[in-house]
């Protein structure tokens, strides 16, 4: 298991993770720790463990509001397949129909030639 040394409002935390990981871990640790800054700077001092819950509620909204985004995207994802499948079996329908009317105006067609080859004997 690698570690990584990431810093969060000033302070060092060591942190353990899987191997290869570590500059993934370590982008994170920064974003949240831009996070706490940003509430440092809009709200000042006030308490390093209020800026930290704050921050994560932050991230958490953040995360929820992708979440109700990627269902809607889901959703619109299902509705869109849905849509294909029946254009699927209607072209499926329609080839079938147009397939039974080629066959039907075929035999139409060879019972005229067979009336014209009888008429021709006939002759």
């Amino acid at each position: 298991m690698a570690e990584v040394n990431v810093e969060i409002n000033g302070r060092k935390y060591r942190m353990a993770c899987e191997e290869g990981q570590e500059p993934h871990l370590t982008a994170l640790a920064d974003r949240f720790n831009s996070k706490v800054e940003q509430f440092k700077g809009a709200f000042g001092e006030i308490g390093d463990n209020r800026l930290t819950v704050m921050a994560g509620i932050a991230v958490l909204d953040e995360m929820a509001e992708l979440e109700a985004k990627l269902e809607d995207i889901r959703g619109s994802i299902a509705d869109i397949e849905a849509e294909r499948d029946r254009a699927i079996k209607d072209a499926a329908d329609q080839e079938s129909q147009f397939a039974r009317k080629l066959a039907e105006t075929a035999r139409k067609i060879e019972a005229v030639a067979v009336v014209i080859d009888e008429t021709a004997l006939g002759q």
